[in-house]
């Protein structure tokens, strides 16, 4: 079987199971049948089961199939797929320091909207998005696109379906914190849900967005291949 196809079969099996081991029904009956912690033990096992093959088909089959699209050269466009990663650095920094309230280790009292979650209530899952985004813009075969475009689903079709558990689960807390936020970055900002003060700006997550960003064009030749400076 070609190599594009073995991608996609990969990348929809991931996004299958995930969803389906994460919905309310599966989790709630396995949550009750074998507890919280082992339920997160089978969902990594499910996860890694599927993430795994489709990385290492991908690995050994990049720029499969036919070139749909080729920018690499288009100094405009690699630029913005690198504000792209940068932005999502800072985001996957700052979920881990100002989490969702529906997050693990987020405050259970928590409904006010701070720092990043201004911008965007799933930073961490944005982060994603913006990942795959900028590594589709650089890399137009089908393959490729495939590959990377599970994460930008990943992201959208996640952060709905944990909107949704989390109502369920969390009740009018996260109601009020859905009708301060958005999920697509700055809407709340622009609609007047919430308002930017200097307290709020994410000074420790840019500075370690920065130096990843840094590490990541030094170290992408040797780990990945490929020069993403051209």
């Amino acid at each position: 079987m070609d190599a594009t196809v073995w991608i996609a079969l990969w990348a929809v099996l991931f996004l299958a199971s995930h969803l389906i081991i994460s919905s309310s029904a599966v989790r709630a009956g396995l949550i009750n049948t074998v507890g919280q912690q082992p339920y997160r033990g089978i969902y990594s096992l499910v996860a890694s089961a599927t993430l795994g093959p489709l990385i290492y088909e991908f690995a050994h089959n990049k720029h499969a199939g036919p070139l749909l699209w080729h920018l690499r050269a288009v100094a405009p466009v690699r630029w913005l797929a690198w504000l792209l990663m940068l932005a999502a650095l800072v985001l996957l920094v700052g979920s881990f320091i100002t989490p969702n309230p529906g997050g693990l280790g987020a405050p259970a009292d928590r409904s006010e909207p701070r720092g990043l979650l201004k911008i965007t209530r799933h930073p961490g899952l944005v982060a994603f998005s913006l990942f795959g985004i900028a590594h589709m813009l650089m890399n137009g075969w089908a393959g490729d696109v495939i590959f990377f475009g599970v994460f930008p689903a990943l992201g959208i079709i996640g952060g709905m379906h944990q909107d949704r558990r989390k109502i369920r689960e969390l009740g009018n807390r996260y109601r009020e914190f859905l009708a301060k936020t958005s999920f697509v970055p700055f809407a709340a900002l622009v609609g007047g849900r919430v308002q930017w003060t200097g307290g709020d700006m994410p000074w420790a997550a840019i500075g370690a967005g920065v130096v990843l960003t840094i590490a990541i064009v030094a170290l992408h030749p040797t780990i990945f291949g490929g020069n993403p400076l051209g």
